[in-house]
């Protein structure tokens, strides 16, 4: 079990519910929450930059992360590989800071079997006809990566009963306002402010 200071979101989504800019959307407007950046062997997509997007790296170094137990969690997904890093997330959580982690559903699983207190969230799209939409929008998929896409985001929705908090994903801004505010409540938890209420209360 990892032990930690600041508290860890998971969000999961089928790919294509937007889940990708809502973190980054969280991680910039609110304090203190650090995005996790998961380390991957898929090739970059356009725009996607190394160290903010994810860390690209090759098999051999893959391999030799999983055979020095560098992963908080690793899974194969699309003949792709995608793992947290170890190293990272405890130097972030023994500052006291938050960590957001953007995973699939499985690693979310092995994420909450290290951090069984990680507040457990999953994005939704409105239907299956607007996720298709969504993903034949971005241009740099054929028709069958999209079809099997779709299979997958079946598999991944029924996951949901392993999640504390569902979010539909209908407009940015409201999908947007429901995870900030599941963040700032889990922040007010009397678990994590009972240290503060001490103090409040030897100060009388």
């Amino acid at each position: 079990m990892l032990s930690h200071l600041g508290n860890v979101f998971v969000l999961s989504a089928p790919s294509g519910t937007g889940k990708s800019t809502l973190a980054k959307q969280l991680v910039k407007e609110i304090p203190d929450l650090d995005f996790s950046v998961s380390f991957t062997t898929r090739r970059p997509r356009p725009g996607e930059v190394h160290g903010r997007d994810y860390f690209f790296v090759d098999d051999a170094e893959f391999d030799r992360m999983v055979a020095q137990d560098g992963f908080v969690e690793w899974v194969r997904v699309y003949d792709r590989r995608y793992g947290t890093g170890k190293a990272w997330i405890r130097e972030q959580l023994a500052t006291g800071r938050d960590v957001l982690l953007d995973i699939e559903s499985k690693g979310a699983r092995r994420v909450h079997e290290v951090i069984p207190d990680a507040v457990m969230v999953f994005l939704l799209p409105p239907s299956s006809r607007e996720l298709a939409a969504r993903l034949r929008g971005r241009g740099d998929e054929s028709a069958e990566q999209v079809k099997i896409r779709l299979e997958y985001a079946r598999h991944e929705l029924a996951q949901w009963e392993s999640y504390d908090y569902l979010v539909i994903n209908d407009t940015v801004d409201q999908a947007y306002r429901r995870l900030e505010s599941i963040i700032i409540a889990t922040r007010c938890r009397r678990e994590r402010m009972g240290a503060a209420a001490k103090n409040i209360l030897d100060s009388f």
